[in-house]
C-alpha cells in the first residue's frame, strides 16, 4: 500500500458505529442508515443517501454472504469518504449471494470521483469481514463503543 491509500480507521468515526439498529427489511434498514448518516453529515440529504444506496442495490445485492453486507454508493456532493458500521437488532433478508439474512453492515459513501479509493476500501472490507472470528466478535458486541474498538483491531 502507498501513503495515499485509505484505511477503514480514516473513514470511520465512533459516531457512525451503531449496535442494534432496528429494521425489518433491507429497505427499512437502508432508510435508518441514511437517516443516521445524514444526522452526522448535515450537508448531505438523507433521501439522496437512501436513493443512492437503493439504486446500488438494484444493480445487485451488496450482501457478500455469511450475514454481512457492504452497502455502498457514490454521491455528487460528498466531500470525503464516509463509513458506518452497524449491527442489526434482527437479521434481515438482503438478497445476499448465499441467501443468508444479514445482521452486520458496513456502509460506504464515497465522493463521485473517488474510484480507486472506493475499490481499495471495498477490498479491505471484504478481507476484514472474511475473518470469521472478527465477525463473531463484532456480533457479540453489546454497545457501539465495543463495536468501534473491535473493528479497528489489526
Amino acid at each position: 500500500m502507498t501513503d495515499t491509500s485509505i484505511s477503514i480507521q480514516s473513514i470511520l468515526s465512533p459516531e457512525l458505529v451503531l449496535c442494534g439498529l432496528p429494521g425489518s427489511s433491507k429497505k427499512k434498514v437502508l432508510e435508518e442508515v441514511a437517516q443516521y448518516i445524514a444526522q452526522q453529515y448535515t450537508d448531505i440529504n438523507e433521501n439522496v443517501i437512501f436513493n443512492s444506496l437503493i439504486g446500488r442495490e438494484r444493480l445487485g445485492s451488496t450482501g457478500i454472504g455469511q450475514g454481512i453486507a457492504i452497502p455502498h454508493c457514490r454521491l455528487e456532493n460528498c466531500q470525503k469518504v464516509i463509513g458506518a458500521l452497524l449491527t442489526l437488532e434482527q437479521k434481515v433478508q438482503f438478497d445476499a449471494i448465499d441467501n443468508e439474512p444479514v445482521d452486520l453492515l458496513f456502509v460506504l459513501i464515497v465522493p463521485q470521483e473517488a474510484t480507486s479509493e472506493h475499490l481499495e476500501l471495498l477490498s479491505q472490507l471484504a478481507e476484514k469481514f472474511n475473518n470469521t472470528e472478527l465477525c463473531q466478535q463484532l456480533r457479540s458486541c453489546t454497545n457501539s463503543e465495543a463495536l468501534y474498538k473491535t473493528i479497528l483491531q489489526p
